[in-house]
């Protein structure tokens, strides 16, 4: 730089000093430039460009460079990557930053001066979606500082496919990453390294996609771990291992075989190249323990197992590591009501069963623990033979009948319409309650259902096979006690267990259109017989022909004469089949009873089945 007060200063006239000028700027300032030469000058020495200096020395921890300038400028020794190598007349460059601070030295850079050449060196040699390398030298807001040269920025999205927890663990690592955008007017650039691992990704998942096949072995890498499976990095695509497919025995979770970033080798199972999924298997590397499962565990042969786990509706045991078989709970007591497996078995325990089925196909088992003991059903037909009188207690009450407990765990079934001959029973809490006792007689015996069909009145000879219709003619007028209200006519109490219908049509001469009009509930009536019809077990009678006081019978025979009908009903029809102590004709009835050394008198054996007795409504007597 040319010091003009310094010549002035000095006693040099125009020609002279032309000549000094000359032999130090060159003929240029001859010719009358040296305007233009102090311009040239005044622009190189502006603040922010870049100068060649010269190492002067070292004061300290600071390096001396002259640019050129009046005064030296002093830059700390940081700004060196090679400080203990550095003599007096080493060239560096430097930024100017201030002609002069406060010390009076110029302020320079080397550290500018290095960036400003290496954006000028990256933007020479690179460009967007190039790919570039550098270390990572800090957590930044919202990303990482990268240095390739200049510092640039890698946002935390980009730094891998899955975000990582942490991104502190990049850094001091020397990353790859692409170029997504240049700013040249605020020199900044933006990496990923995310974009650069899918390009690689997708043409390795290419690459792969065309050389595997299923049945082959390949090697890989967890990447993750879920309830459900692995998920293996073949190298440019996942695959997944599922749980199932991880071993031949029961395993909980896919932690307990696996863990992220171990190498394993698996077997390509399926291959989905339309969806790129792949489907690995492990435990299919050996032999599958299914092979030959017939022969090691032939259907009803007894096997030792241990319980592994128990569900709701039963209990898988392992009969050998990979073979597990269920044991469902219908399948565990014959005569026990278990609500839970674990009344029975635990987890843990060995315990001994029966196989009972194999489906290889679906690799399941079916096992029996009940099997391993006699079945008592088998027993029930020996003990209790059709007519056994048994004397038990009513277990449980449903609407077709009573549960009786012959024995612990065999139960029969006492239907409705075998309690009574006689009475019309709807639900069997009208006789029975739980726990009471009972005595029976066995009606039949289904071993393959397991039920036993019991009944009360078979106890006791039918009434109406001779006992009612020999007591009960009709034309007779009888005496009973009104027992419902219909509204198709009413039901009369002629003895107890033994009712009879007077329908609405023969309460009355005139019509009735509400049977409670005529008669009430519990009243005391006369009413005549018109009919007994043993196979329907029903009694016929009439209101209104008891009052005419008309003999005749329904089907117009005068059972008031002893000319007509029977000749063996003679007064007794007269007297309304009443004697002179007011009795009804159905004292005459004798129920005979077996004798208790004998069986009871067993009337056909009866298929045991929920049947409804109410009467029919519409039923006309």
């Amino acid at each position: 730089m040319v010091d003009f007060n310094l010549i002035a200063e000095i006693d040099v006239d125009d020609s002279d000093a032309d000549v000094l000028l000359k032999e130090a700027f060159g003929e240029q300032v001859a010719d009358g430039n040296m305007d233009s030469l102090l311009k040239e000058e005044m622009k190189e020495y502006q603040r922010g460009n870049i100068l060649e200096g010269r190492v002067v020395g070292k004061a300290g921890d600071d390096v001396v460079i002259d640019v050129g300038l009046k005064s030296e400028g002093l830059v700390n020794k940081n700004e060196f990557e090679n400080f203990e190598s550095l003599e007096p007349g080493d060239v560096v460059e430097v930024v100017l930053e201030d002609v002069e601070d406060e010390s009076g030295l110029i302020k320079i850079s080397k550290r500018k001066a290095d960036r400003i050449r290496g954006w000028e060196r990256v933007l020479e040699t690179n460009k967007e979606n190039d790919v570039v390398e550098g270390t990572c030298m800090r957590k930044i807001k919202g990303g990482l500082l990268v240095d390739i040269g200049v510092p640039v920025f890698l946002p935390a999205s980009q730094v891998d496919i899955r975000r990582p927890s942490d991104i502190g663990e990049f850094i001091g690592k020397t990353l790859r990453a692409v170029i997504l955008k240049i700013d040249r007017e605020r020199r900044n650039i933006v990496i990923s390294r995310r974009k650069l691992i899918e390009m690689e990704r997708e043409e390795a998942k290419e690459k792969l996609l065309s050389t595997i096949h299923e049945g082959g072995l390949v090697t890989g890498t967890v990447t993750n771990i879920a309830d459900f499976g692995a998920f293996i990095d073949l190298g440019g695509i996942d695959g997944l291992l599922h749980i199932t497919d991880m071993s031949w025995g029961r395993i909980n979770h896919p932690s307990e075989m696996l863990k992220v970033g171990e190498e394993v080798e698996v077997k390509i199972l399926k291959i989905d190249r339309d969806k790129e999924k792949i489907a690995l298997g492990l435990k299919q590397k050996e032999a599958s323990p299914w092979d030959g499962i017939e022969e090691k565990f032939p259907i009803g042969c007894r096997v030792k197992g241990k319980t592994v786990n128990i569900v709701s509706y039963g209990c898988f045991v392992e009969l050998e590591e990979g073979i597990e078989g269920l044991v469902h709970i219908s399948e565990m007591s014959w005569t026990k009501r278990i609500n839970h497996p674990s009344e029975v078995v635990n987890v843990g325990e060995e315990i001994e069963v029966v196989i009972l089925d194999i489906d290889k196909d679906k690799q399941e088992i079916s096992l029996g623990i009940k099997q391993t003991e006699v079945n008592p059903w088998e027993l029930v037909a020996e003990k209790y033979p059709v007519g056994t009188i048994i004397d038990g207690t009513v277990r449980n009450l449903a609407n077709y009948g009573a549960f009786v407990e012959i024995e612990p765990g065999i139960d029969g079934l006492l239907h409705v319409s075998d309690i009574s001959w006689t009475e019309k029973i709807s639900h069997p809490n009208e006789k029975y309650k739980k726990s009471d006792p009972v005595r029976c007689v066995v009606l039949d015996i289904d071993q393959e259902k397991q039920r036993v069909g019991l009944g009360v009145k078979q106890l006791n000879e039918d009434p109406w096979a001779t006992a009612i219709p020999d007591a009960y003619k009709p034309g007779m007028v009888v005496h009973g006690k009104v027992t419902k209200i219909t509204n198709f006519g009413v039901f009369v109490e002629l003895e107890e267990g033994l009712e009879g219908l007077l329908h609405i049509s023969e309460l009355s001469d005139s019509k009735v259109e509400n049977p409670q009009d005529v008669v009430k509930a519990d009243e005391m009536l006369d009413v005549k017989i018109l009919r007994v019809d043993t196979d329907e077990r029903k009694i016929g009678l009439s209101l209104k022909r008891a009052q005419w006081g008309d003999a005749q019978t329904e089907d117009g025979g005068d059972s008031g004469s002893e000319s007509a009908g029977d000749p063996s009903f003679g007064s007794v029809a007269a007297k309304g089949g009443m004697d002179e102590h007011g009795a009804l004709g159905t004292d005459k009835i004798s129920l005979p009873t077996p004798k208790s050394a004998e069986p009871a008198k067993v009337v056909g054996p009866k298929k045991v089945e929920p049947e409804s007795t109410e009467p029919a409504e519409d039923d006309n007597a």
